[in-house]
């Protein structure tokens, strides 16, 4: 005979009213564990036994979902990303704890929607003071790590899909371009450099800097080894970092190219092979770098006897700005002008200024490319054409009252 419910209903295998009037659906599960969902409507019941079932039939494992936190999930991703350099899981561990451990990260995976990443994401940048790109480095994160979810079918869907890019529609969105410093600002920084004693020790790794194109990380992780004086050649093949590890502890390593194709060999070129010399007659004199790092040793660039740091070239490169345009400011009020002031910058600029001054110079994409170390071309196009946009210009200006139209 049917089981019914109090009002008549009749109830299905697996399907119970308890005494308190709530209704319960027992089922044995893919591992032979009994589960029970319950309800305080039969409608309800069987809208969450339909999900269920769905569940099932696609494969899906909604009970060990439901026991699963996205920090254990970003963790397990991290864990099996065996490919990634030590640095760049050091950045996504960085992340990972200031961003989403104690927060975010204590959801379950099973309850996050889009609309809760979505909240999250704008959180980072309203609360937190983050900008919209440094999100997107918290999406590449999250992003992969659901994506794992859904293909161990734990979720159906990743909630993270689509989310930055409605948030590089929004008006939190603006990106800059980085952009080159033009002939004169370049020209302009070198001389201060150079008629400064103060600044004049830095003229050498920013002359190889400007000259080569290479990563800061690739410069300060040259070695007297790597240059072939004789041919005139950088052999570039390793990288220097100082970024945090898995544990968050900064300590100074040496690690890979950025990717396959930051192994490469550069060209030197006269104002390069001069700065390597005037760089090896400092530390003649102030002595040679003492310092060992992951077996390599004889690093060009240093001070005291250890290698330079990233953060200190760029804070160096800061304050000679600085202090060129305030004497700059100061000179233009004295003569009457108007003043020529310099941009502040990076380090990764001045690669981004080499970069261009060889758009405007070459035309092979390839030698571009192999030369910058860009794994994807299309790096390197985009660079290309910003260089010949403003090429464009400056040679149809020189045509005007040349063409007789």
């Amino acid at each position: 005979m049917a089981r019914k419910d109090s009002k008549g209903y009749i109830l299905r295998t697996g399907e119970c009213q308890r005494k308190d009037g709530r209704y319960c659906y027992s089922y044995t599960d893919r591992y032979g564990q009994r589960r029970f969902i319950y309800s305080k409507t039969l409608v309800n019941l069987r809208e969450r036994e339909r999900k269920l079932q769905r569940d099932y039939e696609d494969g899906l494992d909604p009970y060990k979902a439901k026991t699963i936190e996205v920090n254990h999930m970003i963790e397990s991703y991290l864990n099996q990303k065996h490919d990634l350099k030590t640095s760049t899981k050091g950045c996504y561990y960085y992340l990972y704890r200031k961003y989403i451990k104690d927060s975010f990260g204590k959801c379950r995976i099973i309850d996050v929607k889009y609309s809760d990443i979505k909240k999250f994401y704008y959180s980072l940048i309203l609360d937190n003071g983050l900008t919209a790109s440094s999100v997107d480095h918290v999406h590449t994160l999250l992003h992969p790590a659901f994506q794992m979810a859904v293909r161990d079918s734990l979720i159906r869907m990743n909630p993270t899909e689509g989310v930055m890019a409605e948030i590089k529609r929004s008006k939190f969105w603006n990106k800059k371009k980085k952009k080159a410093l033009t002939i004169k600002e370049q020209q302009t920084f070198l001389a201060f450099l150079r008629d400064n004693r103060e600044y004049e020790g830095w003229l050498p790794i920013i002359t190889v800097l400007l000259g080569t194109g290479m990563r800061i990380g690739e410069c300060l992780g040259l070695t007297w080894n790597d240059l072939d004086f004789d041919n005139r050649i950088i052999n570039v093949n390793h990288s220097f970092s100082d970024r945090p590890d898995e544990e968050g502890n900064c300590r100074k390593r040496i690690t890979s190219t950025k990717s396959n194709a930051g192994t490469r060999t550069i060209p030197m070129i006269e104002e390069v092979f001069d700065a390597f010399l005037q760089e090896y007659e400092y530390q003649k004199i102030l002595g040679f770098c003492k310092e060992e790092i992951d077996g390599y040793s004889g690093f060009v660039f240093s001070t005291a006897g250890n290698v330079y740091l990233p953060a200190s070239v760029n804070h160096a490169i800061h304050r000679c700005v600085k202090e060129y345009n305030r004497r700059e400011e100061e000179k233009a009020v004295e003569e009457d002008r108007e003043a020529f002031f310099l941009p502040d910058f990076s380090a990764h600029v001045l690669r981004h200024t080499f970069c261009t001054r060889l758009c405007e110079n070459e035309t092979n994409l390839k030698v571009i490319q192999s030369i910058m170390g860009h794994a994807d071309i299309s790096t390197t196009m985009d660079i290309y054409a910003d260089a010949t946009k403003e090429k464009k210009q400056e040679v149809m200006n020189n045509l005007e009252g040349k063409i007789i139209i």
